[in-house]
């Protein structure tokens, strides 16, 4: 079964947009959770423009499902995540002045330095996930470095859908096989949503979890929360 994930960034860039406490997003966590998600992501970044280092200390204790955090593994971070201690953490190769992630790592070039980190989660107990783009060396060198898993940038393909999906689903597949072949996980993240989730389950079943965020919090305004879930859950059956 592929899992979900519910990236609750944009509910913090809510609340942050008024100050105060509204939509709280402890609460909407342990909804998504209730409604059918897998698991929650939160991506903190060092501005704190959306999800804030207190809210991952006011999360880890009260989830219930997986816990998963992504962000760029500076000191800050790293040591955020050995004091959380996540069931998962994803490493992006994000600038501080990112808007969102949009690019996978250059896994050869910075194979040492992720190595190093990886091994200390990866000691802490702490599985590990790459973001990386279908490239098959990028993969390669993803395992090399030592991660549990990698998690494929999908905007390419979330892109490119609308125009053909068979060709934009392709790279993917053999990029997943590549990973399977490695005996590395598959996450898989950005730009999925109800229009083309369910075609990349299809040709690619074997994945272990997607990540989404942007597209599930626009559809929960038209369809509420606990439908929205439901339906993404359904794109994954």
């Amino acid at each position: 079964m592929t899992r979900l994930s519910v990236n609750i960034n944009k509910v913090a860039t809510l609340r942050n947009a008024r100050g105060g406490n509204a939509p709280n997003v402890v609460k909407v966590a342990l909804d998504c959770e209730s409604f059918g998600a897998d698991g929650i992501t939160v991506h903190p970044r060092p501005d704190e423009r959306h999800i804030r280092q207190s809210d991952v200390y006011d999360l880890r204790p009260l989830l219930r499902t997986e816990f998963n955090i992504e962000g760029h593994p500076t000191p800050e971070f790293i040591d955020l995540v050995l004091k959380v201690k996540p069931q998962q953490v994803t490493l992006v190769p994000d600038s501080p002045t990112q808007l969102t992630s949009n690019a996978g790592w250059d896994t050869k070039t910075h194979l040492n330095f992720l190595s190093e980190v990886l091994d200390e989660f990866n000691n802490a107990g702490i599985r590990t996930s790459v973001f990386v783009s279908t490239d098959l060396e990028m993969i390669e060198y993803a395992a090399k470095a030592g991660a549990d898993r990698v998690e494929l940038y999908t905007e390419p393909y979330a892109t490119a859908y609308l125009k053909e999906k068979e060709a934009a689903v392709a790279p993917f597949v053999e990029a997943a096989k590549v990973v399977r072949s490695l005996g590395l996980g598959l996450n898989a993240g950005h730009d999925l949503s109800l229009v083309n989730l369910n075609y990349f389950y299809q040709n690619i079943p074997w994945l272990d979890e997607v990540s989404i965020g942007h597209a599930l919090i626009c559809d929960a305004l038209y369809l509420g929360l606990e439908r929205t879930i439901q339906e993404y859950k359904n794109c994954l059956r």
